[in-house]
């Protein structure tokens, strides 16, 4: 099965990654290497969504979820548009419109991993599903974005805010989009009679939001980040004890 070879090859790259980032002995030749490891990630997702709902309607929400955070990215990234004012490097090239490749494939990877976690933790779905959604994918976001910016310079921001100077609005729309993309979820699931016949997808997913998340709190720690390692850490543990406490059986 693809999402099987895939899955390893994943766990083989993350391995790679933790040694070479982590302790900065990545050559300069390997950087696409980044861009690769979420690009694995992303295509995890997409795979969990064919998987999860099947293969026309699975396909619909990756490509949308894909497309549709591309565009908000490259507005914010154009105009500040949601965000804030912010640019990225070419760290992770190639880029379209100034604006990743691999960023739409960190969305997917993104929205299969907290849809997995609101799922559990709200099974009925609905409003509060959405706003769980959301909330699972800023707490990613608190690590993520202070190390890219911080230590790695993956992006730069132009406008600034009390967290690492980073605006608060990045974080207000993280939680939109996630919100927003939650819902469209929320609604295909109703639309369409699913079974699930091995819980072994969702695991994974869970397993794929806190590899992502304790990759960045390592580098975060190498950082000094201090606060956004123990912010994130705990949020984490809280919001993936509640959902493994609440996971269908």
């Amino acid at each position: 099965m693809w999402e099987n070879r895939i899955f390893k090859l994943f766990i083989f790259w993350y391995v790679c990654g933790i040694i070479l980032v982590g302790f900065d002995l990545l050559p300069s030749w390997l950087e696409w290497a980044n861009a690769f490891f979420l690009i694995l990630a992303g295509t995890l997702g997409f795979l969990y969504f064919l998987k999860r709902f099947g293969a026309i309607p699975g396909a619909s929400i990756g490509v949308l979820i894909f497309f549709s955070t591309f565009i908000v990215e490259w507005a914010g990234a154009d105009s500040g548009f949601l965000f804030g004012s912010y640019d990225y490097t070419d760290r992770f090239a190639p880029n379209v419109f100034g604006v990743p490749i691999a960023i739409g494939f960190a969305w997917l990877m993104v929205m299969a991993t907290t849809h997995v976690v609101a799922r559990w933790i709200v099974p009925g779905g609905g409003l509060l599903y959405a706003i769980v959604g959301g909330i699972g994918a800023v707490i990613i976001d608190l690590i993520i974005d202070p190390v890219a910016y911080q230590v790695k310079q993956y992006w730069i921001w132009e406008d600034t805010g009390l967290y690492y100077n980073i605006p608060w609005t990045n974080f207000f729309g993280w939680f939109v989009v996630a919100f927003v993309l939650h819902l469209v979820i929320d609604l295909t699931m109703k639309k369409k009679s699913l079974t699930i016949t091995s819980n072994l997808p969702e695991k994974r997913m869970l397993l794929l939001y806190v590899l992502m998340i304790a990759m960045f709190i390592m580098l975060g720690a190498i950082g000094g980040l201090w606060l956004a390692v123990l912010l994130t850490t705990a949020l984490t543990v809280l919001i993936v004890a509640l959902a493994w406490k609440r996971q269908p059986v």
